[in-house]
């Protein structure tokens, strides 16, 4: 007797430990479904240009496929990230590589690039002093205070002779730290990013991101030395989980398509392309001598 009710015990456990798998395997069919068929996406971007991109160009062109699309603007370059990790948006248009593996690294986040965007250049504008060549002892430079801009506009400050850099230091991590030599006395007042074009009426000369740039109203025109290459072309980033999804497939269409490039091509003339685009870097101005 104790037998048969050990063994009818025994298969009503089983039963419910395969019941269990298959609602778990259910469950993991419908999530990673969910996924796939994901109709609606929120797409962080900074003020600016990038959220200008996404208004004219990829919004219509989602929405046109069934997609219901929002956009969130920020105003710093910290929250976007922490609020793709969060899962507040879906993805985030708004930095260049490097900054972008530094901040997940740092943060622990598990975010990763997805496609290049078209993006103005870093570039040094006039403040008090209109002319790169009326540069003197104790000039002060506004700066990005984030590390990865940070970095750039010290590179663009040795290309220009102003500061001399360390031998054999890795550009994309240099610091106040890698300084061996400031040549012209140079007093450097860092920033947030978006506060870089106010600083102009306080500075001899600002180095501005170009989505702040072009955001209160300078022109790359007006720059007197803009950044070369495509090191800092700007990335759409993701969460890793999402990175097969075919919403993220149909959004990085959205950014590739011919409708988009020529719209870019008009829109933001002077801005670095996707490198994928096969389009000549943009020109800097030329650096003077040092």
């Amino acid at each position: 007797m104790k037998v048969k009710i050990y063994l009818k015990t025994l298969l009503v456990s089983l039963c419910l430990l395969i019941l269990a798998a298959c609602n778990g395997e259910k469950t993991t069919q419908s999530a990673a479904s969910s996924a796939q068929t994901k109709k609606e996406i929120i797409i962080g971007t900074t003020v600016g240009d990038f959220a200008d991109m996404v208004r004219d160009q990829v919004k219509p062109e989602l929405e046109k496929q069934g997609y219901k699309v929002q956009l969130l603007e920020f105003t710093d370059y910290v929250r976007p990230n922490l609020a793709l990790a969060d899962k507040s948006i879906d993805i985030n248009i708004f930095q260049h590589k490097p900054y972008l593996d530094d901040f997940a690294q740092s943060r622990h986040l598990d975010i990763i690039p997805a496609f290049q965007v078209p993006t103005g250049p870093l570039g040094i504008y006039a403040g008090k002093l209109n002319q790169l060549d009326a540069v003197k002892s104790g000039s002060s430079v506004s700066v990005p205070n984030d590390p990865s801009n940070l970095a750039r506009a010290l590179v663009m400050l040795d290309k220009l002779g102003w500061v001399t850099l360390k031998a054999n230091i890795n550009p994309l991590k240099a610091s106040l730290a890698d300084i061996a030599g400031n040549n012209k006395n140079i007093k450097l007042v860092q920033l947030e990013a978006a506060q870089l074009p106010r600083s102009r009426h306080d500075v001899d000369f600002a180095v501005i991101n170009g989505n702040f740039a072009t955001s209160s109203g300078l022109k790359f025109t007006s720059a007197l030395f803009l950044e070369p290459g495509y090191t800092y072309v700007n990335w759409a980033a993701i969460r890793a989980a999402d990175k097969d999804s075919q919403w993220v497939k149909d959004i990085t269409a959205a950014y590739n398509s011919d409708a988009f490039k020529q719209y870019a091509f008009k829109r933001f003339a002077g801005y670095k392309y996707p490198e994928s685009w096969g389009v000549q870097d943009t020109q800097s101005a030329s650096t003077p001598a040092r």
